[in-house]
C-alpha cells in the first residue's frame, strides 16, 4: 500500500541553463522595492541588479558575507523595513538564500526572532505572511531554494537552529546550473557532499515516501558519479547533474526528513563555526556505517545495500567497503577532517549530547546512543 503523505515546495520551480536571466521580468514583477541579497562578492550578481533596475525596480542590496547569524538577520530585517521592501530576491550559496528567506519571513513579523526559532526559542509559527521571496542558487549543495526553513547561527547558544514555517516556501526558485560553472573545487566538493547527504538521508529516514523515494533513488547514484567527475575536471554536464541533485535534496529533506549526519552537523557547526557542507561530507561515511550497524528491518537493510552499491559503482571498490572508500576518496579530494576544520575536543564532546534535541535526528532510521554518535564524530576527525 502507498502511505499517506504531504508534499510541499516552492510555488514555481524553473530549472535549466539560462533560466536565471530569463526570469528577470518575473522577479521584477514581485514588487516595486526589492531587497537583493547576495553573497560576499556582490559583483557576481551585478547583472541581476542591473536587470531589475532596468525593469524600473528600486533595488536595495544586502550582502551575506557568511553563514547567517541572529545579528545579520536582524540587520537585514531592519534595512528591509526602513526601505519599504515589498519582495526579497536572494542569489548566492545556501547562506545567502537562507539569509534572504529569513529576512522575507521576519520583516513583516510582529514578534521577536527568538519567538520563532526552534530549540533555543519558542518555535512559534509566523503570525504574518512572509514577503514574496525568490531564490537563485549559485552552488549545488543545500537545496534551500525549495525548503521551508532557514538555518541561523545563535552564537550565545553556540547552536545552529532553524526558522521554519510553511509560509517561508519561496514563490519562485530558479535553478540555473550555469551559475555554478567554475565554482572553486573545495566549494564544489563540500557543497556536493552536502547535496548527496541530503538525498541519502531522506532515502533512509523513517518518513520517506514514494515521491521522495523517486527523487532520491535517481539522484544518489547520479550525484556520486557527477561529483567524482567534477573533482577531476570542469564539466558542464556534471554541473547540471549536481544542480539537479541539490534540488532533489531540498525537495526530499523538506518533505521526508534527514538523520544523524545533519543532527550532528548542526551543533558541531554552531560550536565551531565550521562550514556546514564540509561537516556533512566528513561525517557522511561514518554516519552511514553507524546506521548500517544498527539496522534490522529488511527494508532498511535493502536500502543501505543499494547505497553501498551506488558508492562502489561511482568510486570503485567492493560494496562491503563502500563507506570506507567514500571516506578515503573524500579525504584524497581535499576534504578536511574535523580537527582541521577547527572542531575542538570540547566541541566534539558536547555535540553528541546536543544532537539528541536536533529536529534532524527525529527521522533517523535507527536510534543511536550518545556513545554511538560520539564514535561517529571521533571517526570523522
Amino acid at each position: 500500500m502507498i502511505p499517506e503523505f504531504v508534499f510541499a515546495t516552492a510555488t514555481e520551480i524553473r530549472f535549466g541553463r539560462g533560466a536565471a536571466r530569463r526570469a528577470i521580468g518575473d522577479l521584477a514583477g514581485m514588487g516595486q522595492r526589492i531587497l537583493l541579497v547576495t553573497g560576499a562578492d556582490a559583483s557576481r550578481s551585478e547583472w541581476l541588479r542591473v536587470g531589475l533596475e532596468a525593469a524600473g525596480r528600486s533595488v536595495l542590496p544586502f550582502s551575506a558575507s557568511g553563514e547567517p547569524d541572529v545579528a545579520l538577520i536582524e540587520t537585514g530585517v531592519e534595512q528591509a523595513r526602513e526601505g519599504g521592501t515589498e519582495a526579497v530576491v536572494a542569489i548566492g550559496g545556501g547562506a545567502a538564500i537562507d539569509t534572504g528567506k529569513a529576512i522575507a519571513a521576519l520583516a513583516p513579523a510582529t514578534r521577536p526572532m527568538l519567538d520563532h526559532l526552534e530549540v533555543v526559542g519558542r518555535g512559534l509559527p509566523l503570525e504574518v505572511p512572509a514577503l514574496p521571496f525568490a531564490a537563485l542558487p549559485t552552488t549545488a549543495g543545500t537545496g534551500t531554494e525549495v525548503t521551508r526553513n532557514a538555518v541561523i547561527s545563535v552564537p550565545e547558544a553556540r547552536r545552529k537552529v532553524s526558522l521554519r514555517d510553511r509560509a517561508m516556501l519561496p514563490a519562485l526558485a530558479v535553478i540555473d546550473p550555469g551559475l555554478t560553472d567554475g565554482c572553486p573545487r573545495a566549494v564544489t566538493l563540500a557543497a556536493g557532499l552536502d547535496a548527496i547527504t541530503q538525498v541519502i538521508e531522506p532515502y533512509l529516514c523513517t518518513r520517506a515516501n514514494p515521491l521522495t523515494d523517486a527523487l532520491c533513488r535517481a539522484a544518489i547514484p547520479a550525484g556520486l558519479g557527477a561529483l567524482s567527475r567534477l573533482m577531476e575536471r570542469e564539466d558542464s554536464a556534471g554541473r547540471d547533474t549536481m544542480a539537479w541533485v541539490s534540488l532533489c535534496g531540498g525537495l526530499a529533506l523538506s518533505n521526508a526528513g534527514l538523520g544523524a549526519i545533519h543532527g550532528l552537523a548542526g551543533p558541531l557547526g554552531g560550536m565551531s563555526g565550521a562550514a556546514h557542507g564540509a561537516l556533512c561530507g566528513v561525517l557522511l561515511p561514518h554516519g552511514l556505517a553507524a546506521n548500517a550497524a544498527g539496522m534490522t528491518e529488511p527494508a532498511s537493510l535493502a536500502r543501505i545495500a543499494e547505497i553501498r552499491g551506488w558508492i562502489s559503482e561511482a568510486l570503485g571498490g567492493a560494496p562491503e567497503s563502500a563507506f570506507e572508500r567514500l571516506a578515503a576518496w573524500s579525504r584524497a579530494a581535499g576534504l578536511a577532517g574535523l580537527d582541521a576544520q577547527g572542531v575542538s575536543a570540547a566541541d566534539r564532546a558536547a555535540a553528541s549530547k546536543a544532537a539528541a534535541s536536533s529536529s534532524s535526528m527525529k527521522a533517523n532510521p535507527v536510534a543511536l546512543s550518545e556513545a554511538e554518535l560520539a564514535a561517529v564524530i571521533e571517526a570523522a576527525r
